[in-house]
């Protein structure tokens, strides 16, 4: 094309142009490169406050987790690493959910059937359950009642060999009228220089009783004994450091988004008390150290699950809450558990509205 005048003139003329507006352009694309490569290298380095490990939703959570009521959680791990949890049968018969992360949940049947369900108390909803692995066995304690039967409820037992179920049930521990403690609920499981024992009440009082070593029965003789006040109920005991926290609710747990449910705490160096506030007031006398209450967006916040490590040691917990923004049943929550001054603490004392997602290999 060279040989052609025209040709060779319009393609000097065109070179020209290009040089001239190259040169004219060269410090501000000079200068634009030089910004994209600083935004790509600070961005990677976390300046802009995200972390260069991939997608931000895989990383953060958003409560509620399980945006379907599931009150009164209970949560154990198995043996392949997977959660499990059970709640008050707002769905019947007792739900369960599976998950491998805290944090994405998914239903997987009901400790019973219609017909396998317990029936000490004919026309009782199942609530609280308790979950725990008991000499090869996975053992449910429940309570059973109906609104205001606080002498006829009471606590039962199931066992299976996998938990998922199916689940036996092995019938009544006590009702509220043979152990003489009214609103006789709220069970709560644990261990202790090889005895076994179950706490359990409702704004009655807490309190405690030993069981023999398969955990499906009171020990013969076994007396029980108070432990806290009427404030509380929904307690659950956490041994960290030679301290034992004694996690329970106040409040009212089911008037919506009047609910006033609040989780508190007290410590102890002795799984039976006194369990203590910071000041060293008694929980016997109702006095307490707030660790989750309401917000703007989530009431009724209580009756917590126990707490679970993840890979990285931080302690993590589950209980339910109402969510104003849509208040139907009492929607499933997590929060971080954050240890300060040998206290419990979660965010700020107030449910979060999303988290950085636990940590597991």
């Amino acid at each position: 094309m060279s040989k052609v005048p025209g040709i060779q003139k319009e393609l000097k003329f065109l070179y020209r142009h290009f040089f001239n507006c190259f040169m004219k352009n060269y410090y501000t694309i000079s200068l634009a490169v030089l910004l994209s490569l600083m935004l790509v290298h600070f961005t990677a380095c976390g300046i802009t406050g995200q972390e260069n490990t991939g997608n931000q939703e895989q990383r953060v959570y958003k409560n509620p987790v399980v945006a379907k009521s599931l009150p009164d959680p209970t949560i154990i791990k198995a043996p392949d690493g997977s959660f499990y949890l059970y709640a008050t049968e707002d769905t019947r018969n007792t739900p369960i959910y599976k998950s491998s992360d805290l944090v994405n949940w998914q239903f997987a049947g009901t400790a019973f059937t219609n017909e396998t369900r317990p029936s000490f108390e004919p026309k009782g909803g199942l609530w609280a359950p308790d979950i725990n692995y008991i000499d090869g066995k996975y053992v449910l304690y429940y309570s059973m009642s109906v609104w205001g039967g606080e002498w006829t409820c009471g606590i039962g037992v199931a066992t299976a060999d996998s938990p998922e179920g199916p689940f036996t049930d092995h019938g009544k521990l006590f009702r509220s009228n043979e152990i003489n403690v009214q609103n006789s609920i709220d069970p709560f499981y644990i261990e202790e220089n090889g005895k076994h024992y179950l706490f359990w009440g409702s704004f009655r009082g807490i309190y405690a009783i030993e069981l023999n070593s398969d955990g499906l029965t009171l020990k013969p003789g076994a007396e029980k004994q108070r432990i806290a006040g009427t404030a509380y109920e929904g307690v659950y005991i956490h041994k960290k450091n030679g301290y034992y926290y004694m996690f329970a609710s106040i409040g009212s747990c089911c008037e919506g988004v009047n609910s006033t449910y609040t989780t508190v705490a007290g410590r102890s160096d002795n799984l039976f008390g006194p369990y203590k506030n910071k000041k060293g007031h008694d929980m016997m006398d109702n006095h307490h150290e707030v660790v989750i209450r309401k917000n703007d967006r989530f009431v009724g916040t209580g009756h917590n699950s126990e707490i679970v490590e993840d890979d990285e040691g931080n302690s993590w917990i589950l209980y339910h809450a109402v969510d104003k923004e849509n208040p139907r049943g009492r929607v499933l929550m997590l929060d971080e558990v954050q240890w300060r001054e040998g206290w419990p603490q979660v965010n700020n004392n107030m449910p979060s509205l999303e988290w950085k997602v636990p940590y597991f290999k």
